[in-house]
């Protein structure tokens, strides 16, 4: 459960504002999507490395 405190004379536009950047933060949504459908944790790992290697390729170049 979310808590936002709100401070008085704060609108619910900011209210707002803040519960979705913290809701975003905590990755319900992503893990939602996750667990949809089941994946082995072999597939996970193997993307997770792929994705690594990528990213690292990318910095190389970069500099």
């Amino acid at each position: 459960m979310l808590i936002i405190p709100v401070k008085e004379g704060d609108s619910i536009e900011r209210a707002l504002k803040k519960y979705k950047k913290k809701f975003e933060k905590v990755g319900t949504v992503k893990e939602l999507r996750a667990r949809q459908y089941f994946e082995k944790p072999s597939v996970t790992r193997r993307e997770e490395v792929l994705k690594a290697a990528y990213k690292q390729r990318m910095q190389e170049e970069e500099a």
